[in-house]
């Protein structure tokens, strides 16, 4: 059993920057995902990062602006988010997978309770 907590959201004016951490307690060798849900869309993939960190993916939409990574010795995955823009805005969810490689929700295992961000223009 993982269980997972996101922080570090909040309120950013547009070209900030946030950084989220999610901390895992339980077993926790497995590659970690975010993923981000804004109202009234489906919930789409962010990022991974392998177990150990030598492997990363990200979207499209935040490629060159977002960075992922994790410190196994804190059981800590991180997001950092820069040059955000109001389109980031959303609920951002870290979980956990027992398999690398997919971008979809439903590859994960373990979910956070989620963390908002919001960017204003």
């Amino acid at each position: 059993q993982v269980q997972l907590v996101e922080s570090g959201g909040g309120l950013v004016q547009a070209g900030g920057s946030l950084r989220l951490p999610c901390t895992a307690s339980g077993r926790t060798l497995y590659a970690m995902g975010w993923f981000r849900q804004a109202p009234g869309k489906e919930r789409e993939f962010v990022a991974a990062i392998s177990w150990t960190g030598g492997s990363t993916a990200y979207a499209d939409s935040v490629k060159g602006r977002f960075t992922i990574s994790r410190d196994n010795a804190k059981n800590t995955a991180y997001l950092q988010m820069n040059s955000l823009n109001p389109e980031d805005t959303a609920v951002y969810y870290c979980a956990a997978a027992t398999s690398w490689g997919s971008r979809r929700a439903e590859g994960y295992r373990y979910w956070g309770q989620g963390t908002q961000v919001t960017v204003s223009s």
